[in-house]
């Protein structure tokens, strides 16, 4: 659905007195706000950003994905699509895919769509990776980690020949932490979360949290056995430099900061296309 076609739905369902729509005059703000609508505004808004998930996810799939090939598949709720569209190309394209996953959620991904699974001790090299991203920057710099699968992620994606990343327009940044205001997840052996935590603000400032499991009494616990730190930092960083000094801190097991990895990423817009960014030549 486009945006004229998205505007003339919500109109149809709101009384003329509930909506109003602002848009600011920056092409990368110009985003529908409804106030004072009913329900089914929310649902349109909902629906909307899963389009651009799904357009996003097929079209990096589509350019990048070819017989014979071995491919890192992702985690998060846009690789759902991806792995889907992968699916479809295989079984009509008769294609020989094999699928290395960052995860349990993409390990089940792949064996609910009858995809060839493996892993990087069969296939320690890999052809493209795909993935989600909680946020992306100018220069293709990722926050990851929402979800807790970045370790595993990061060595995936570090594998591959191809990293390319698949979004919707709601990560898409300037600069980290315009969007995404959670902080970097920063996965920690268990007995070092408080010392990391101490030495993470003695070096950067700002604020070191725990995340705590929502149905579960407890930290949140990873793939590997490990705990989550949420650093939500104050000022904006050379995040080269950050990744690098917070890797050294003994019991760090890896950061959610993936700088000068991805190579392509595509963002859904609310208007139904897809935005595709290079990452810079350096």
């Amino acid at each position: 659905m486009n945006f004229r076609g998205w505007l003339a739905f919500v109109k149809q369902q709101l009384p003329p007195s509930s909506f109003r729509l602002w848009s600011c005059a920056s092409r990368r703000c110009r985003q529908p706000l409804v106030l004072a609508a009913s329900p089914k505004t929310s649902t349109c808004a909902v629906n909307m950003a899963e389009e651009a998930k799904k357009q996003a996810a097929y079209t990096a799939v589509d350019n990048h994905v070819q017989n014979n090939q071995v491919v890192g598949v992702g985690s998060g709720s846009t690789i759902v699509y991806a792995v889907h569209r992968l699916a479809e190309r295989v079984r009509q394209e008769k294609l020989n895919i094999v699928c290395v996953p960052t995860s349990f959620q993409a390990r089940q991904l792949i064996l609910q769509h009858g995809l060839m699974l493996s892993d990087l001790d069969r296939h320690p090299e890999l052809d493209v990776a795909i993935d989600g991203a909680d946020e992306v920057d100018a220069d293709l710099t990722l926050i990851k980690g929402g979800g807790g699968c970045l370790t595993q992620e990061k060595i995936v994606a570090s594998c591959a020949r191809h990293f390319v990343v698949v979004a919707d327009f709601r990560k898409d940044s300037k600069a980290i932490g315009q969007q995404w205001k959670k902080g970097v997840p920063i996965e920690v052996v268990p007995m070092a979360h408080v010392p990391v935590s101490r030495r993470i603000i003695q070096l950067f400032g700002g604020e070191v949290n725990l995340r705590m499991g929502v149905n579960k009494a407890g930290p949140v616990v990873t793939d590997n056995s490990n705990f989550i730190l949420d650093w939500k930092f104050e000022r904006a960083h050379c995040w080269a430099d950050v990744n690098k000094t917070i890797k050294m801190i003994p019991g760090v097991v890896e950061t959610g900061l993936f700088v000068g990895m991805a190579e392509r990423a595509y963002f859904g817009t609310e208007d139904g296309r897809v935005q595709v960014r290079d990452a810079p030549v350096i």
